[in-house]
């Protein structure tokens, strides 16, 4: 085995870092404030505005690949990717309130995606520099465009499943962590 395997192999038998009670809520209070720190049209100011930066990269980045659709859909693939990716960095650091947060961060991105995708056929959002909708684009060139709202709603409904999903986890952690440190 390389030498670099083993060494990914060592760093995943690390034991995770302990949740602290307060470390175990921050996920409960991320949905909350999801739920409840939108504006009144889905939009949160803060981190949308970060949201859109990864996103407005995405299309460069993935528009030296060559595929026009690409392209357009590397808005949105970027700002899941990056996201995921950042928990990946936090599991492999054995991190769990960085792989909670960073995962919900993942979830409430698929809301802001939703929204964008709602607005394929009305096209009323504000657009960056007044371009091209991608969901109207995207959808029409899959003949979807129709269903618009129907697959907004599932991918938001994805997204608070996965918000709600990593903050269960990271309660679940800290539950066992502080179950163990009792025993011990």
């Amino acid at each position: 085995m390389s030498e670099w395997m083993e060494g990914l192999r060592e760093q995943l038998e690390e034991p995770w870092a302990p949740v602290g009670r307060i470390a175990g809520a921050l996920p409960l209070l991320f949905v909350l404030l999801v739920a409840f720190g939108r504006t009144e049209d889905g939009w949160m100011p803060f981190l949308d505005g970060i949201n859109l930066i990864f996103h407005e990269a995405g299309h460069p980045v993935f528009g030296l690949l060559g595929w026009e659709t690409l392209a357009i859909l590397g808005g949105t693939l970027m700002q899941v990717l990056v996201p995921l990716l950042l928990a990946g960095s936090f599991w492999f650091k054995r991190q769990p309130l960085g792989v909670a947060l960073c995962g919900q961060w993942a979830g409430q991105n698929l809301l802001n995606i939703a929204r964008y995708m709602a607005d394929a056929r009305a096209q009323l959002l504000p657009l960056v520099g007044g371009g091209e909708h991608d969901w109207g684009i995207l959808l029409l060139q899959w003949d979807l465009i129709r269903k618009d709202q129907i697959l907004a709603s599932r991918i938001a409904a994805l997204g608070w499943a996965i918000m709600a999903g990593w903050a269960l986890w990271l309660v679940l952690r800290a539950v066992r962590d502080r179950a163990g440190a009792a025993r011990a």
